[in-house]
C-alpha cells in the first residue's frame, strides 16, 4: 500500500511532467485556452501514455533487452506511441467529432510528446527512490504512467481555468495572450514546488 500511495504522490504531484519535469509544455500551452480541450487532451495523453507503457515496458525488458537491442529503445518507443495515436485519433474522430476539431493539430501531436516518451522512458530506469525503494516491475510501471496521465491532466485543468478566467480581466496590453500564459505557468509551477517537500 506504501509503494501505492508513493506512486500515486510521485506522479501526479511531486515528480509532475509539466510543473517538475517541464515535458509536455506544447499540447499544455496549445491546448489549454479552454477548459473542454484541455480535459480531452489530457484524457488523451493518459490514455496513451497509459498504453505506451503496458506495450513498452514488456517490449523492453523481455524482447529488446535479451536481444542486446535496448540502445534501440527510443526508435521502437516512438513507432509504437505513433501507432497507438492513430488509433486513438480514429476512435476520437468516430465518437467525438467536436472533440476531434477542438484539439486540431495537437491530437496527432501527442505522438511526439516528450510527456509520453519520457514515462516510457523513466518506467525502464531505476525508479526506486520515485516509487517508495520499490524495485520496479511491469504493474508498478503501468500504474505510475495512468497516474503521469491524471498529473498531466489535472495541470491542463488548472491552466484553462486560469486562462479562462484571464480572458475577463484586463490584462496590460504588453501581457496579453502569450506572455500573460508564460506567466500563469510559472505562477502554477512555483504553487507545485510545495508538493517537492511530502516526498
Amino acid at each position: 500500500m506504501a509503494t501505492v500511495i508513493a506512486i500515486i504522490l510521485s506522479a501526479v504531484l511531486t515528480n509532475n511532467f509539466i510543473t517538475k519535469q517541464t515535458l509536455g509544455i506544447c499540447p499544455f500551452l496549445g491546448v489549454s485556452k479552454k477548459t473542454s480541450s484541455a480535459v480531452g487532451m489530457g484524457v488523451a495523453v493518459t490514455i496513451v501514455m497509459t498504453l505506451a507503457t503496458a506495450v513498452t515496458y514488456p517490449i523492453y525488458e523481455y524482447v529488446m533487452v535479451p536481444l542486446n537491442f535496448a540502445f534501440l529503445e527510443i526508435i521502437v518507443f516512438i513507432f509504437i506511441i505513433a501507432s497507438l495515436v492513430q488509433m486513438l485519433e480514429m476512435i476520437i474522430r468516430k465518437v467525438s467529432p467536436a472533440l476531434y476539431n477542438a484539439m486540431g493539430v495537437y491530437l496527432p501531436l501527442i505522438t511526439t510528446n516528450c510527456a509520453v516518451l519520457g514515462v516510457c522512458e523513466l518506467v525502464i530506469g531505476d525508479m526506486s527512490d520515485l516509487i517508495g525503494g520499490a524495485a520496479m516491475n511491469f504493474g508498478w510501471a503501468v500504474l505510475y504512467a495512468f497516474f503521469a496521465g491524471l498529473g498531466f491532466t489535472l495541470i491542463m485543468i488548472i491552466m484553462s481555468g486560469m486562462r479562462e478566467k484571464l480572458n475577463n480581466i484586463k490584462v496590460a496590453k504588453y501581457l496579453n495572450g502569450f506572455p500573460i500564459s508564460m506567466v500563469t505557468a510559472s505562477f502554477i509551477c512555483m504553487a507545485f514546488m510545495v508538493f517537492t517537500y511530502i516526498a
